[in-house]
């Protein structure tokens, strides 16, 4: 069953009872109040701009432990080598605009539509939203957005304009924020070969209900400050 969201409510319906797919409800809108429960209950919007908002809950889910994450050799060279320099909330609009422009094997458009995109740049500018951005000779070549729940960080989207930046981004999230896990929503071979894997969801969810929002929550996370 496929639930329709009330326009004049954020509540959610349980995400447990999603589809096989993990679809769960269709309509509403991005507002902040509603995209925090979403959030909140593990449930995320994906969708195009031929359907209408489509939010969605994953009967597994893809996650990865920042202390798992793995390094290959070749890429522990790339980051000695101090190939790049690495920021966090320093470019969130130039991110999340590259992330739906970029160019994806087997995939024609973007699921971040424009709609998508002002609503993530208003989570942003509230504090909830994060990036970490990559940059080469003071170009931005590479990065990652999402959502910070607690300890929980909710990725949305990575790109990466030259070779491994986008790895460099993820590697640089789970070593320098005191993290307990980042949610990588589905399945993905890349996110696999650094050590994501799938987990219940009702683990996922039992971790998110321990959570609370911290708006500039990242910055409160940082290992170094």
């Amino acid at each position: 069953m496929i639930f329709r969201l009330e326009e004049d409510s954020i509540l959610f319906p349980d995400p447990r009872l999603a589809e096989e797919d993990g679809l769960l409800a269709v309509g509403g809108d991005l507002r902040i109040e509603r995209l925090l429960q979403a959030y909140a209950l593990g449930i995320f919007p994906w969708y195009s701009e031929e359907t209408p908002i489509l939010w969605y809950a994953p009967h597994d889910r893809f996650v990865l432990h920042p202390q798992e994450v793995k390094v290959s050799k070749s890429m522990c060279k790339i980051l000695e080598q101090n190939l790049f320099d690495i920021s966090y909330n320093k470019a969130f609009e130039q991110v999340i605009r590259h992330c739906a422009n970029i160019e994806r094997k087997d995939q024609e458009g973007t699921w971040i539509v424009d709609e998508m995109q002002e609503a993530y740049i208003e989570l942003h500018r509230e504090g909830y939203a994060h990036s970490v951005e990559v940059w080469q000779q003071g170009e931005l070549v590479g990065g990652l957005y999402g959502v910070l729940v607690g300890k929980v960080f909710c990725g949305e989207s990575m790109f990466s304009r030259v070779s491994n930046a986008s790895k460099a981004a993820l590697i640089y999230l789970c070593r320098s924020f005191d993290l307990e896990l980042i949610d990588c929503q589905i399945y993905s071979a890349h996110l696999a070969s650094m050590g994501a894997k799938l987990i219940y969801s009702t683990v996922f969810y039992n971790l998110l209900s321990k959570q609370e929002y911290i708006p500039n929550g990242l910055q409160k996370l940082f290992r170094y400050s």
